[in-house]
């Protein structure tokens, strides 16, 4: 019997498609209408008694007709066709007089009586002989008459219907949209029927999946846990970057379960009124209770889960009534049975401890980027509807892939087809995704920009710098490829393929990566005896790479173990915007001295390996501007001195393509800065910043 009253209510079993809770009551707008129309009528009929009293003409014998005809107190006849033999004549007296009628008298100046159709021909030659006036008309419809009175009151009644709907919400989706419905919970409630992901549309996160196994087996049958006293967590809190399927993992868990999938996002429950958010989630599981078992999933919680006592807005602030809402529905006297939360957030370090609690979010499920199998599963499936060619390896595309998500990589295998169907092909092939893979990680080609052959020598310089620095340091990340063609907004991209999945790095490698990152300035220094701010970008991440060593990291022989300096986050802004030092000024110089020496000694590094390797450094130089793309197997082709075969990324053919779509005067341009250039190149000490 205990087990029984611990089973979820049933009456939701077939799970079809159902109204959320908030759309508008029509029996409350019936009642409302029926109420109203009522009254509408009982006033209808009250003036027409009351014109009665005043304007309706009194009934009399014909005998009174013929009295008053002969003493000539008529003064106009109205005759009307009310039967087939019978004509109503609708009297004026010239004079008001008193009328007995049975056994009252009246005050009027209107009669009227009934004559058959025999004598109205006759009783025509009288009026003309006394001077009476007299007209005739049909008989007018009492009922039109009285439909016609009520339209006017239809018509308010159907307006009034009509716009009070719309306050409601009545028109939207949901019944939510309205202004009477700002209490209501915005959440998309999704059928069982409806979901069609399940988790073999999920790759990547196996562990993760496997927490959520028992959410659906529990979803399914859960007698099977009840009956050894268990209990499914209330709560599964979804951590992970952006991109990585927290969102879609929450489907796939609503979709194998089958019960009903509510949806919505955390800042959904913000409004600009005070209590608007606390009784939208109230309403939301009201919802999800009427529904039960089923699934409420809040995407972004950290909107509305952040830490309370922020210091803005005061106790009374809507964000902590919308969360102090939450953490009673979710965990309160009153128990949800059969009402499962799952959360989704990349900012679980701004949330509140009491949402985090066992009872609320009982686990808290990571959902990481893939590692290298886990990105051959998710290229596999979204390569599912797309014609692959035969040499497709995707193995070889996840190991290419290196720290990127699900949703890079369906945008990677997305912009493969798109290419592929550019060029009128069948099928996509390595190329495809080789060029869409360089799109992704290095940003898109810009082919057209115009670059002076004086700033094409020096980007290739620059990032050959990178390339020889990182080849000839064994703890660096290999060299993909390297390009000087504008992508994105770098004259020049280098990109690194590390060989393994790294998850914690060593001193040697952040020194060896803070020295090919000055590679290029180096070479710079070295070719050109000048700087440009070309090595900008490389400076800022050797720096910050160089600061955390010191205080963060504690790999500094200097300073030592210690953790220098507190971030603190505003929790309404959600990102590092003050730095607290909890040092003594002293310390501070000694940081930016061991900060300096760091990097000053990977520059050293950077240019002793160049100068050492300086006729490399020129023929790679030169073959990069010949080319424009280098990759791993040509550097090392270049490098072993073997000659490469001809290729159609020539720089020089380009060039002249290029030429024809340049303007004269400004092709007059480059080729004097092409000649002064070369006339220069011979001077070690020119200064060759833009």
């Amino acid at each position: 019997m205990a087990d029984k009253k611990e089973t979820p209510p049933k009456k939701n079993k077939g799970f079809g498609p159902q109204k959320p809770d908030g759309d508008f009551d029509w029996s409350k707008i019936l009642k409302s209408v029926f109420s109203w129309g009522a009254v509408i009528i009982a006033a209808v009929i009250i003036m027409q008694y009351m014109n009665a009293g005043h304007g309706e003409a009194v009934e009399v014998d014909y005998d009174v007709y013929e009295a008053k005809l002969a003493g000539d107190q008529i003064k106009q006849i109205t005759v009307v066709k009310s039967e087939i033999n019978n004509y109503v004549l609708e009297i004026d007296l010239k004079t008001e007089e008193s009328i007995t009628v049975g056994r009252n008298t009246v005050s009027t100046d209107k009669i009227s009586t009934i004559i058959i159709e025999n004598i109205i021909e006759q009783q025509q030659k009288i009026w003309k002989e006394k001077g009476v006036k007299y007209n005739f008309k049909l008989e007018s419809n009492e009922w039109f008459t009285v439909l016609i009175s009520f339209l006017p009151w239809v018509l308010m009644i159907g307006i009034w219907v009509l716009i009070m709907r719309r306050m409601q919400g009545g028109g939207g989706a949901g019944g939510t949209k309205g202004i009477f419905n700002f209490g209501k919970s915005r959440a998309k409630l999704n059928s069982a029927t409806g979901i069609k992901v399940t988790f073999k549309d999920v790759a990547g996160a196996d562990e993760a999946k496997q927490e959520l196994q028992e959410i659906i087996e529990f979803l399914k049958e859960p007698t099977k846990f009840q009956k050894l006293g268990g209990k499914i967590p209330r709560g599964v809190l979804l951590l992970g970057p952006p991109g990585t399927g927290k969102t879609l993992m929450a489907r796939a868990v609503a979709g194998e379960a089958g019960v009903p999938f509510f949806s919505i996002s955390g800042a959904d429950f913000v409004e600009m009124f005070v209590g608007v958010g606390a009784s939208r989630v109230r309403d939301l599981f009201d919802q999800g209770k009427k529904n039960a078992p089923c699934i409420i999933f809040i995407d972004e919680i950290d909107a509305v889960g952040r830490h309370r006592g922020a210091g803005l807005g005061g106790g009374h602030d809507e964000r902590e009534q919308t969360l102090n809402a939450l953490l009673v529905e979710m965990d309160g006297f009153e128990q949800n049975s059969g009402v499962i939360i799952i959360a989704a957030t990349n900012r679980p370090d701004v949330l509140d401890p009491a949402l985090l609690r066992p009872g609320r979010f009982d686990r808290q499920v990571v959902v990481d980027r893939p590692d290298v199998n886990g990105r051959e599963g998710i290229l596999k499936v979204h390569t599912r509807k797309i014609p692959l060619a035969a040499e497709v390896d995707l193995k070889v595309l996840a190991k290419a892939t290196p720290g990127l998500a699900g949703a890079e990589l369906a945008n990677l295998v997305n912009e493969a087809a798109l290419l592929a169907a550019r060029q009128n092909k069948t099928t996509v092939n390595m190329d495809d995704f080789e060029d869409a893979k360089d799109k992704v990680m290095m940003g898109m080609e810009r082919k057209s920009m115009i670059i002076s052959d004086k700033e094409k020598k020096t980007t290739a310089y620059h990032e050959i710098g990178h390339v020889l620095v990182a080849l000839k340091i064994p703890e660096s990340d290999p060299v993909h490829k390297v390009t000087i063609i504008p992508r994105g907004r770098a004259l020049g991209v280098t990109t690194y393929l590390p060989v393994d999945e790294k998850h914690t790095y060593s001193k040697d490698y952040l020194e060896a990566t803070i020295a090919y990152a000055l590679g290029g300035r180096a070479a710079e220094k070295i070719v050109f005896n000048s700087y440009t701010t070309g090595a900008g970008n490389d400076i800022e991440k050797a720096t910050n790479l160089a600061r955390k060593m010191v205080c963060e990291w504690g790999m500094s022989e200097k300073i030592g173990p210690l953790a220098m300096g507190k971030n603190e986050e505003e929790l309404f802004l959600g990102r590092e915007v003050t730095k607290h030092n909890d040092y003594s000024e002293k310390m501070a110089q000694e940081i930016d001295e061991e900060i300096r020496t760091i990097i000053m000694r990977g520059m050293d590094r950077a240019e002793q390996i160049l100068n050492d390797n300086i006729d490399e450094l020129h023929k790679l130089s030169e073959e990069l501007l010949e080319r424009e793309i280098l990759d791993a197997d040509e550097i090392h082709k270049i490098l072993n001195g073997e000659v490469l075969p001809p290729t159609k990324r020539n720089g020089n053919n380009d060039s002249s393509s290029k030429e024809e779509e340049i303007p004269s005067h400004v092709k007059e341009m480059l080729e004097k800065k092409a000649n002064r250039s070369s006339s220069d190149s011979n001077t070690p000490k020119e200064n060759d910043s833009n």
